[in-house]
């Protein structure tokens, strides 16, 4: 059976307002995953692809049904459902205004867009430890002549001799916070340039304030902690910019009355972030996006992070106990998943999802991320199946 939003109030009401605990959790929270929790697998990928609420099918299948029922006139909730995408979004990370937050359908599209507003040929700094998305794009530009890029290693990332500094809040194959955020954009504006952070690995796990870090940009989705999937991204514009900074990668929901069908010249764009929208959106994906934000952001990401600190310890104890292997990322200078290094780190991805314990692999490193489906019980069998891999 399908939930509801109310559903959703309902549990985290009743969890209360303490620390998370896994009885309650598993009374009141993991009914509201019936069809997920229908799997047999022990899943750890929860940094890689979010496991959805029940109700997420329920927002899908109400913007569908708006569709057969209402034809053209369906765009009117599936705008109120963009705006509530971007209200969620907004609180989540800590944006002053919900118009900040531009709809996207992939990080690297946000990343485009800043790109595409700087003039001539602006000088990039970013570092050797982005997701290979970002990095790729920059290299691309690079390749065509529109960027001058300097890439370095990521603790050595310097802002001087740059225009835009482009680097993660936290690293995707380590789980390793960068530290000294504050400073870095400090330093960034006294050096005249701007700032984006992505922060995938970083909004729904960590604490996160956008306007306090004062940052220029930020790049971020729904794919993982929030459980919304693929293509409900966004591109954080801080004010000041977001009124006055303009993109080529634009289109007609851009333009100040997009269903009045003028063409002004120069061309008339909305107010605020509108400006920064494009051509006709996704739809779906608003809706898809929903029910995991409402639920982040009800449980409270604080809680989430002190809950998933215990599960990481216990993970990681557990693994060093039966294989005397240690895991990376268990302390709080790490986001939400912890690492393996091995030379075959994708092999002991394979042995391990043949015995029902779901992960994945950057590189060499094998990545498990528990998260508040994850029981007690399933952590210490996944570092035993893990441990019998290592040995074998």
């Amino acid at each position: 059976m399908s939930t509801t939003s109310g559903d959703i109030d309902a549990a985290v009401r009743a969890l209360g307002r303490g620390p998370l605990d896994a009885e309650r959790l598993r009374e009141h929270i993991c009914p509201l995953f019936t069809r997920v929790l229908a799997r047999r697998d022990i899943y750890l990928a929860n940094h890689s692809l979010g496991r959805p609420p029940d109700q997420a099918a329920q927002d899908v299948q109400a913007s569908l049904d708006a569709w057969y029922r209402d034809l053209g006139a369906a765009w009117d909730g599936w705008l109120a459902e963009r705006e509530r995408f971007r209200a969620l979004t907004a609180a989540l990370v800590g944006a002053p205004r919900p118009d900040c937050i531009v709809p996207k359908s992939s990080a690297g599209q946000g990343l485009r867009a800043v790109l595409n507003a700087l003039d001539g040929q602006p000088r990039v700094a970013t570092t050797d430890g982005e997701f290979d998305s970002i990095d790729f794009i920059l290299r691309n530009y690079r390749k065509r002549g529109r960027i001058a890029l300097r890439v370095t290693p990521w603790p050595e990332l310097s802002v001087e001799q740059a225009e835009l500094i482009v680097v993660s809040s936290v690293m995707f194959r380590t789980a390793e916070l960068v530290t000294g955020l504050r400073r870095l954009v400090r330093d960034a504006h006294a050096a005249g340039a701007l700032v984006l952070l992505d922060v995938y690995h970083h909004a729904g796990v960590l604490p996160l304030d956008l306007a306090a870090l004062d940052v220029d940009f930020a790049v971020g989705g729904s794919y993982k902690y929030t459980r919304g999937g693929p293509g409900a991204c966004w591109l954080y514009v801080r004010p000041g910019l977001v009124e006055t900074l303009r993109t080529l990668d634009t289109g007609w929901f851009a333009k100040r009355e997009p269903f009045a069908y003028q063409r002004a010249e120069p061309p008339e764009f909305g107010v605020g972030g509108d400006a920064w929208l494009e051509s006709t959106p996704p739809v779906f994906t608003f809706s898809q996006a929903r029910a995991g934000l409402e639920l982040t952001l009800g449980i409270g990401v604080e809680r989430l992070r002190a809950y998933n600190l215990h599960q990481k310890s216990l993970l990681a104890d557990a693994l060093f106990r039966v294989a005397r292997v240690t895991a990376e990322g268990v302390s709080d200078d790490y986001g939400a998943f912890v690492s393996i290094v091995h030379p075959e780190a994708s092999r002991l991805v394979k042995a391990a999802a043949a015995q029902g314990v779901t992960t994945d692999a950057r590189g060499d490193r094998l990545r498990m991320c528990p998260d508040i489906l994850n029981s007690e019980e399933e952590l210490l069998k996944a570092a035993a199946v893990i441990g019998e891999v290592l040995k074998s």
